[in-house]
């Protein structure tokens, strides 16, 4: 069985750049250029990105995209969207929201990050990094690439790929 060493900057081109990012390459974004693709875009410039991401900008979508990434880069739980929505007076329902952060998710738009069972955030950031996670607040924050390491990978089973790799790092208050 192989052992792989990756630093951040090899890891981010060889294992997840190119599938966490598929979607939004395909809809013809450089994502090399921008971690947030839907950041700073007008509404016209959002329907047609969810076009070529093959999905229809409906009212809602389009209305949500502007509370996901109107506001740069961020983590958000679908709760936390739908009470930006009500207060922004989005007629949206929860069914709705996890609908469509799961479809942004599945076309490359937003990064899942599941803490653990019960709590999982969408990232805007879809480039390949990893995450603090701070256990009494429940905030997550991105790691610079850079301060990272993924050592001793191991060799997946015949006939798979190492998709991508997640890294949660758990902070408690001292």
């Amino acid at each position: 069985m192989a052992n792989y060493h990756f630093e951040a900057d090899s890891l981010q081109a060889n294992i997840a750049g190119e599938v966490t990012q598929a979607g939004a390459k395909s809809a013809g974004m450089n994502v090399a250029e921008k971690d947030c693709p839907m950041q700073d875009l007008t509404r016209e410039e959002v329907t047609q990105y969810l076009r070529r991401s093959g999905l229809r900008p409906t009212r809602q979508r389009i209305a949500l995209s502007d509370l996901l990434f109107g506001k740069g880069g961020r983590h958000i739980t679908a709760e936390a969207l739908h009470e930006e929505a009500v207060m922004a007076k989005i007629p949206v329902s929860m069914a709705t929201i996890y609908n469509t952060l799961h479809h942004f998710t599945q076309a490359g738009l937003l990064r899942e990050v599941a803490v653990d069972g019960a709590k999982t955030y969408f990232d805007t950031n879809t480039s390949n990094h990893h995450h603090f996670y701070h256990e009494d607040t429940g905030h997550i924050y991105d790691i610079d690439t850079d301060e990272m390491k993924v050592v001793g990978i191991p060799t997946p089973p015949e006939g798979q790929e190492v998709w991508r790799i997640d890294v949660i790092v758990r902070l408690k208050d001292i």
